[in-house]
């Protein structure tokens, strides 16, 4: 077993749990994943579309930022890129840096409990 661990957590990740999850960190309460523009280029080269036809299809533009979309799915609301028959994500290849990053979010320092609860990885 392959435990993740990182400098500031006082809590690890094992990533053979997603295996077994049925996508909890891509659907449930709503929520931001802010993207970049190397974000959005990896995606729309994996789509093999461009930023202009890409932008308005799959993100909301929040003050001066954006956020991937968000649909509502049988658990609440989703990812627009969560695959809910196959329980996973469609881009993960190329998924955004805050999605690469999960669950060692700055706000899972203060609220692990949450975390415990969403994500059957989450190792002491």
């Amino acid at each position: 077993m392959h435990i993740i661990r990182k400098d500031g957590f006082d809590f690890g990740f094992d990533p053979n749990a997603c295996k077994s999850c049925p996508g909890n960190c891509c659907r449930g309460e709503s929520g931001n994943i802010w993207v970049n523009h190397e974000d959005i280029l990896s995606m729309c080269r994996f789509l093999q579309t461009n930023p202009i036809d890409f932008t308005p299809l799959y993100l909301n533009r929040i003050n001066n930022r954006l956020s991937i979309k968000e649909r509502v799915g049988e658990h609440g609301m989703e990812c627009v890129f969560f695959d809910h028959r196959q329980k996973c994500c469609s881009i993960y290849p190329v998924r955004p840096h805050q999605c690469r990053t999960f669950p060692f979010w700055e706000y899972f320092k203060k609220y692990k409990d949450e975390l415990v609860n969403e994500c059957p990885g989450i190792r002491p």
